[in-house]
């Protein structure tokens, strides 16, 4: 992603989802959000669980690229600590350990009101 605008990657599942790109910082951190619709939401008006773990994924996985490196989840974690209410939801990830073949990686996901709402954590393989 180094050398190709952030633009190239925004598409398909991200364009699909609505997120929002804020900030990607180099091998460093990102930030995404996404408007909480009724189609995003769960039968009990919060969040979808899979939404969360996407918006944490993609969050996560634009650090991971930002390296300029090719790079593939290897596995993710997430402690959904309360639900997601409210109109916006914000994924605020970043870069705990970059390896020559894996990085390890960090989001954290907060509602309007700047609450923790849940907690991710995963490794990205590195293809190339």
């Amino acid at each position: 992603m180094r050398d190709e605008p952030i633009d190239a990657f925004y598409s398909g599942f991200i364009e699909h989802n609505h997120f929002q790109i804020v900030e990607v910082q180099e091998a460093k951190k990102a930030i995404l959000k996404v408007r909480l619709t009724e189609e995003t939401r769960n039968p009990y008006g919060y969040a979808h669980g899979g939404l969360i773990f996407s918006l944490g994924d993609t969050a996560m996985g634009f650090i991971a690229r930002s390296t300029g490196k090719k790079a593939v989840t290897q596995n993710c974690t997430i402690n959904y600590l309360k639900p997601s209410t409210g109109l916006i939801l914000t994924a605020e990830a970043e870069m705990i350990k970059n390896g020559k073949k894996i990085c390890y990686l960090r989001c954290n996901f907060y509602n309007e009101q700047k609450e923790l709402t849940a907690t991710m954590e995963g490794n990205y393989f590195y293809v190339d």
